[in-house]
């Protein structure tokens, strides 16, 4: 049973944040729309969920939801498989499709996300970008903004062939890139080279806010993002997806299959039904998400604990921090979640070494699908300021419980 005093907390905070959700709601009615209009553009029937074998050619089902998926995202073209293990396996396709051997890389938002260090380079292994002679650069932001100086700087004395922007904060501390900020850095760079490829890993940031990155102002050249997160609305059991630049996605599709063949190939087994369920609902799981976050803010900071971002703070990412500073808080917060998870509520967490991470991680995740992280999920590296990325909620009521949960499993002596 969940203590009264838990529920009385939680019931005052939501009193506290009602303008905030509000604010969510109107953005679920907007991104609705958005992918309503795309279903309707694109015709969607009952035989689009027909499923392919072997090669997969003449796949319709998997042909019109690239399609949709470009409509919704503001894409010339996507591609969206199955065939993607996860997102960090879509942004390693699309790196070594868009680069070259004495091509660089330059990443403006700092070191990527943990599982690319061997991608790159970053650490050894003899099948990295580097291992083919491909170079890497990396600026770190400044103040939770990018560092125009040396943006500038790097431009212009060396030839880059690709910029990588990580919208998502990933395990480090940093604030998560709104589009704000990222309209305003692809029109500075346009201004000193137009050639340069501005690619985005946009996971966790769908439908978060009201554009994609390919709508914007100054749009980017090629987004990348999983299916087991924001878009696959917790009913796509894998795949990820690449919008952008039809010259650039029929790259990614060369390197993801064979070339000469690229799309045309790739069988969907059965899962096409799934993906286009996963995006019809993904504006409604987000919304979801974001007020499980929200709520999540709210709660920790009246507990007394750092929280990033704030509840009121406007938002890029799915994504909330807590910051314990302290292990075996970071520790119990995450069996906490995983208590209140529908599956296997019974285990419990604890640090573990994982592949492509150099510290121990604990993750929280009773998901329906492995590893999904929209459905409500909590990990973080063993290591200091110890902090809790949590992230989904498939809806928000299993959320709050799950967080009510993993509170009281903080006040457990």
């Amino acid at each position: 049973m969940i203590k009264k005093e838990t529920i009385d907390l939680f019931e005052k905070c939501e009193k506290e944040i009602r303008e905030e959700f509000k604010n969510i709601d109107k953005l679920c009615d907007i991104n609705s729309f958005k992918v309503l209009e795309a279903f309707r553009k694109n015709n969607i029937s009952e035989f689009h969920f027909n499923s392919s074998t072997g090669y997969g050619y003449n796949d319709v089902g998997r042909d019109i939801i690239e399609k949709v998926f470009s409509d919704v995202l503001g894409g010339e073209d996507s591609l969206v498989r199955s065939q993607f293990i996860s997102g960090s396996h879509a942004l390693t396709v699309t790196l070594f499709a868009l680069l070259r051997p004495n091509d660089t890389l330059l990443s403006i938002t700092g070191k990527p996300y943990d599982t690319l260090d061997e991608v790159i380079g970053i650490v050894d292994n003899p099948s990295s970008l580097k291992s083919f002679n491909i170079k890497y650069e990396q600026i770190d932001l400044i103040d939770n903004d990018f560092d125009y100086e040396k943006i500038e700087k790097i431009l212009k004395e060396k030839k880059i062939k690709v910029i990588e922007i990580q919208r998502s904060k990933g395990y480090s501390t940093r604030k998560s890139i709104t589009l704000d900020k990222l309209d305003k850095v692809i029109q500075f760079i346009r201004n000193i080279n137009k050639e340069v490829i501005v690619m985005i890993d946009n996971c966790y940031c769908e439908f978060v806010e009201e554009k994609s990155p390919l709508e914007i102002d100054n749009p980017a050249d090629i987004i990348v993002g999983s299916l087991i997160k924001n878009l696959g609305g917790g009913l796509a059991p894998n795949g990820a997806y690449v919008s952008g630049k039809k010259n650039l996605i029929d790259l990614v599709a060369d390197r993801l299959t064979v070339p000469g063949e690229g799309r045309e190939v790739g069988p969907t087994l059965g899962i096409n039904k799934s993906i286009l369920e996963g995006i019809f609902f993904a504006p409604s799981v987000v919304a979801s998400s974001l007020k499980t976050a929200v709520l999540t803010s709210k709660v920790l900071e009246e507990l007394g604990y750092d929280v990033e971002p704030k509840y009121n703070e406007k938002r890029a990412d799915i994504v909330q921090n807590i910051i314990f500073h302290d292990k075996e808080k970071l520790i119990k917060y995450c069996q906490g979640i995983q208590k209140g998870s529908p599956i296997d509520s019974n285990v419990k967490p604890i640090p573990w070494d994982m592949p492509g991470y150099t510290d121990q991680v604990i993750m929280a995740a009773g998901t329906f699908t492995q590893g999904s992280s929209i459905e409500l999920s909590c990990d973080g590296p063993i290591r200091e300021p110890y902090i809790a990325y949590q992230q989904g909620g498939l809806t928000y009521n299993y959320g709050k419980l799950a967080v009510m949960y993993a509170t009281e499993e903080l006040n457990k002596e």
